[in-house]
């Protein structure tokens, strides 16, 4: 390990990582309506928030507080959420079986552990009232948080939400919405006076 690597990781503050989660969070839910009808899907690295490459040094400390700040901001707006995991389960997705009736979602079989679906995955998967996993889904909104790629899983049109924090931890982030497509011509109207 390198020296700049541990002192990145020793100075991994949870707290802060929890607020910074909320934070983003709340602006997002500022920037669209984030209600009972949407899914806001989740993609993180907790290598990349304690300084560390993707992949290669998952903390669970971070993942906690992560999915403690998500699970928190759900019960204040009523969303679903979807915490995907790494490529090495295809990036399937950790949602509540009510999330999956109501929203159709085709489960698959697999339990997400560190080693195979990522640090985040495999907390939110131990976090959540009823868990299971899915292939695909088309959410709403979106965080990724140290660069995970969310971009598979939210509907056609995603809209990039500029976040007044650029990372958690020291993990860059990113964010999106999406809206409906526009379709017509020069003659289509899309907004009713």
């Amino acid at each position: 390990m390198l020296e700049n690597e541990t002192s990145q990781h020793e100075a991994f503050d949870p707290a802060l990582v929890k607020a910074q989660t909320l934070q983003v969070l709340r602006e997002l839910a500022g920037s669209t309506e984030l209600d009972s009808e949407t899914i806001v899907v989740i993609g993180c690295s907790s290598s990349e928030v304690v300084g560390r490459k993707i992949g290669t040094a998952g903390s669970a400390e971070a993942a906690q507080q992560i999915v403690e700040a998500v699970l928190e901001a759900r019960t204040q707006y009523g969303f679903h959420v979807a915490f995907q995991c790494c490529e090495h389960l295809n990036r399937a997705l950790v949602v509540e079986r009510q999330t999956m009736k109501e929203f159709h979602l085709e489960e698959v079989t697999v339990v997400p552990v560190p080693t195979a679906g990522g640090q985040v995955a495999s907390t939110a998967f131990r976090s959540l009232t009823k868990p299971v996993l899915v292939e695909r889904i088309q959410a709403h909104a979106g965080i990724d948080i140290g660069d995970t790629f969310i971009g598979m899983h939210l509907r056609p049109v995603a809209v990039p939400v500029r976040p007044t924090l650029r990372s958690i931890g020291e993990a860059h982030v990113t964010m999106a919405k999406t809206r409906p497509k526009l379709i017509g011509g020069a003659r289509a109207i899309y907004v009713l006076d």
